[in-house]
């Protein structure tokens, strides 16, 4: 009887209306979490010494972006965003706390391109979603941060890591449900963080995680390979005089970073041989943002390197639309 049910309540999400949102808080409960436990220590985050509202602007990008309203205007409360790598064109977004465990498939044009029902997890706050390299080399994989935190309060959060389906001669929408999920636990050295950001190193298979705080942004990364048996505590990285973070994203090759906010984004281009914890220290630049997004919370690059894409939450913004944002590469 408990499959009809669902079935009943899918096809009610699929049939619902613009601008309502099928806002069903998963039953699906969250892993087990380790129970090791991990006495918080005071963390000395490196510092930047650059002065944040002195930054160069990039050239490398158009001001003025393509925006397209998405077809599913029942997804209120998007989040994080992230480009396939395997299938062209195709962008990953989901919503945030209470609502489904799914990814939704859209594009540059904001079409439905279909639904992932990931069936082992629970949606307790999805916040960024990313594209990147795992443990089986040539293969690519869609890592989802369970990592909203708004009360500083879970000793844990959680990534959960799939390989990216492949939809090549599937007729769109595509609908699926990802049974096999790889459940990596993290914890902060200093105790539980609010973040939305989430980022996979695609050299290194290395995850960063930069948090959401007032004025400053504090950034860990969790070394490859990240345990799938117990908790990884993640290691200080940088911390950014960085508003809020809402998203960030690292380009398909590792030589660029994005990281945004409600507000603004900043555009790293690391010299040659820096990795990504290094070149966070060092000074960004700003790139365009239209301030076209009443609650602006993703952003990534394209697969092919042609640009990058911002979407938007609009719940508690009447009459705004849920869009899609693209920045060319000049």
């Amino acid at each position: 009887m408990k499959s009809i049910n669902y079935s009943i309540t899918g096809l009610l999400c699929f049939l619902s209306l613009a601008l309502f949102s099928c806002k069903k808080a998963s039953n699906i409960p969250l892993p087990v979490k380790d129970t090791t436990v991990v006495t918080p220590v005071q963390v000395n985050y490196p510092k930047t010494s650059y002065n944040p509202s002195g930054l160069d602007t990039t050239k490398l990008f158009n001001p003025v972006p393509v925006v397209n309203p998405l077809v599913r205007q029942d997804l209120l409360e998007i989040s994080g965003v992230a480009a396939s790598r395997i299938n062209p064109g195709v962008l990953y977004i989901h919503n945030d706390s209470g609502n489904s465990n799914q990814v939704f498939m859209t594009d540059a044009s904001g079409a439905d391109r279909g639904t992932l029902t990931i069936t082992p997890v629970g949606n307790r706050d999805w916040e960024d979603i990313a594209v990147g390299p795992g443990p089986i080399d040539g293969k690519s994989y869609i890592y989802v941060g369970d990592i909203g935190d708004n009360d500083s309060k879970y000793s844990s959060v959680f990534v959960y890591r799939f390989p990216e389906p492949d939809l090549a001669g599937k007729t769109s929408p595509v609908v699926l449900d990802i049974t096999t999920v790889d459940i990596i636990e993290l914890k902060y050295p200093d105790g539980p963080h609010n973040a939305e950001t989430l980022m996979i190193d695609p050299l290194t298979k290395d995850i960063y995680i930069a948090g959401k705080q007032s004025n400053i942004s504090n950034i860990c990364v969790a070394k490859y390979p990240q345990s799938l048996t117990s908790a990884t505590v993640m290691t200080p990285v940088v911390q950014l005089n960085f508003n809020k973070a809402t998203g960030g994203d690292i380009s398909p090759d590792g030589t660029e970073i994005l990281i945004r906010s409600n507000e603004l984004i900043w555009y790293w281009k690391l010299p040659a041989g820096t990795n990504i914890s290094a070149g966070l220290k060092t000074p960004p630049q700003v790139a365009p943002y239209a301030n076209n997004e009443p609650q602006g919370e993703g952003v990534c690059f394209a697969a092919d390197g042609s640009g990058y894409f911002t979407d938007t939450e609009i719940r508690g913004y009447p009459g705004k639309l849920s869009t899609m944002s693209f920045y060319k590469r000049k």
